[in-house]
């Protein structure tokens, strides 16, 4: 199996013993390496360790049949841009089984118009790890609720949405919610 766990490191910026002390449990980073290298067969386990200890999914990790990849042209620093020492390549991103899709069709807060926002489902128990993130919350008959979590009280989320001059809104035990990771926008 050809993986992407190298590229997914130095994109990250996280050394071998970095990952290797994320793990859980930790492991040593001669063991990270040689998964990296293919010496050692990178098992599901393993490719389930190694994407929890990068936050991505595993399926991140893994070069895909016809899956397309992008060439790192160069690394951007406080020094500039410089190319990279070795080819190093950029996985596209791939949807979670439990994630839903915003799409803007106007600027709202820090967005713009035609913003595709990728949220992450939360369990309920959840839903105080998403304070202070924006998030979409389903409300009865059909309607959404897109705000910014500020609390949590109890079966309530306390949401600020982002039009200027709004108002807190409650929502009393949504049967989920959905909180932005990722920001896809066109230039």
């Amino acid at each position: 199996m050809i993986t992407r766990i190298r590229d997914m490191r130095k994109a990250k910026g996280l050394t071998l013993e970095q990952v290797a002390e994320r793990c859980d449990p930790p492991t040593t980073a001669q063991t990270i390496g040689r998964l990296e290298t293919g010496t050692r067969t990178v098992s599901v386990n393993w490719l389930n360790r190694i994407a929890a200890a990068l936050e991505v999914t595993a399926a991140d990790l893994v070069d895909m049949p016809g899956q397309e990849s992008l060439p790192v042209a160069a690394l951007l620093g406080q020094e500039g841009a410089k190319a990279p020492t070795q080819p190093l390549m950029m996985a596209p991103p791939l949807p979670a089984p439990d994630m839903v899709g915003v799409r803007l069709a106007t600027s709202l807060g820090e967005y713009r118009a035609g913003d595709e926002l990728w949220c992450e489902k939360l369990a309920p128990d959840s839903y105080g790890s998403a304070l202070n993130r924006d998030m979409l919350v389903p409300r009865p008959g059909g309607r959404f609720l897109f705000g910014r979590l500020i609390g949590r009280e109890g079966d309530k989320l306390q949401l600020l949405p982002l039009e200027a001059g709004s108002r807190q809104q409650v929502v009393n035990d949504p049967p989920w919610a959905a909180v932005v990771s990722r920001l896809v926008r066109r230039l």
